[in-house]
């Protein structure tokens, strides 16, 4: 690390601790040309990954986009908060371990469907028929008719 003052490129490192809620860490250092004390901080470094929309428009993966999807299908719903924190950081992990640069909307909204299925029936439905964008009722009959079968419970009659 160089020197602030001088430019020497010898310096020892004096204190670290976290800063930022763990997502960088604050290092306070002793330039060994000069012996005056600087602060450096280190972060991870990480590739933004891109979301390609259905209309294939790229943006920026944003999870608080995710967490209000799933907060508005989870609302009036007794899941936690708690249970929202970590249904986001499980697909925000999963889309980072993934490897990949860029990944489709549809993608993500399978992940939310998934983790949505095994957390609250109702938030899974509600998310659903925003997410699959249900033309008519039959087809909204369909889909539930096939959750039925997925939980084997009898099937809904129309």
């Amino acid at each position: 690390m160089k020197c602030i003052y001088c430019g020497n490129e010898e310096s020892k490192v004096i204190d670290s601790r976290s800063a930022d809620e763990t997502n960088s860490i604050r290092r306070r250092r002793e330039c060994l040309g000069c012996g005056r004390r600087f602060t450096t901080y280190e972060t991870i470094e990480t590739t933004p990954i891109l979301v390609i929309k259905s209309n294939g428009e790229r943006e920026p993966f944003n999870t608080s986009k995710v967490k209000s999807g799933i907060i508005k299908a989870c609302e009036k719903r007794p899941v936690s908060m708690h249970d929202i924190d970590s249904l986001v950081a499980d697909i925000e992990m999963k889309v980072h371990n993934s490897l990949e640069e860029e990944v489709s909307s549809k993608k993500i909204g399978e992940y939310v469907m998934e983790g949505l299925k095994t957390l609250d029936e109702v938030s899974y439905v509600r998310f659903a028929s925003v997410y699959k964008k249900f033309s008519d009722i039959s087809t909204f009959f369909e889909f539930i008719n096939d959750y039925e079968k997925f939980l084997d419970k009898k099937p809904i009659k129309k």
